[in-house]
């Protein structure tokens, strides 16, 4: 395979891992439609500045559009670098990256006391799947009362209102599962807030 079509391939990989249509991602990176439409079907190939721009609005390097060894994956977030909600004795960090297509998840930690506010909330109407990976936890749902320990996990969904708390005496981490995303900004607009100053 040359390397016009090898580019124009990797191209195409990360914008559907993006889940941008052509026209939106010729429309962000500024060039025409044609002219991406002919680099992602390998009978054009792009200058320097071009596949800057490109690179650029897919979020990568220009290296990783020419790396093959990339072209499957979004990359890492790094601990350090995952978009955080603080919560009252607790937080709550986003663990997959934008565009969310098919799911999201979250990490959370939560210190003795720690839960995610005085009220219940909801978000959404998507299937949700809460596993407790340590400790011990309490998921308030509907008018249910769940006390969850390390490996146990329940689903429902994200429109019925929850809340977590620990009440034990040690720290506890929990995942939370949605698909497809909710976008858990609109129920805490401090995410959205972090999001938007992500770097």
């Amino acid at each position: 395979m040359s390397e016009e079509h090898e580019l124009g391939e990797r191209v195409a990989q990360f914008r559907e891992l993006r889940g941008l249509s052509l026209r939106a991602l010729a429309a962000t990176a500024g060039v025409s439609s044609s002219f991406l439409s002919q680099l992602e079907n390998g009978k054009s190939n792009a200058s320097v500045s071009s596949l800057r721009k490109i690179a650029s609005a897919l979020g990568v390097t220009p290296a990783a559009l020419l790396d093959a060894s990339s072209g499957h994956t979004r990359g890492v977030l790094r601990a350090a670098d995952r978009p955080t909600l603080p919560l009252d004795g607790a937080q709550k960090f986003v663990v997959t990256q934008e565009p969310l297509r098919n799911l999201e998840i979250y990490a959370g930690h939560f210190a003795p006391g720690g839960n995610t506010g005085p009220d219940a909330y909801s978000h959404g109407n998507a299937q949700e799947v809460f596993l407790v990976v340590r400790g011990s936890i309490t998921l308030e749902l509907g008018p249910e009362r769940y006390e969850m320990h390390r490996g146990d996990s329940i689903e429902f969904l994200s429109s019925v209102p929850h809340r977590i708390v620990n009440e034990s005496g040690a720290d506890a981490e929990v995942l939370w599962i949605n698909s497809p995303p909710t976008g858990e900004e609109e129920a805490h607009p401090a995410l959205a807030w972090e999001r938007s100053t992500r770097p």
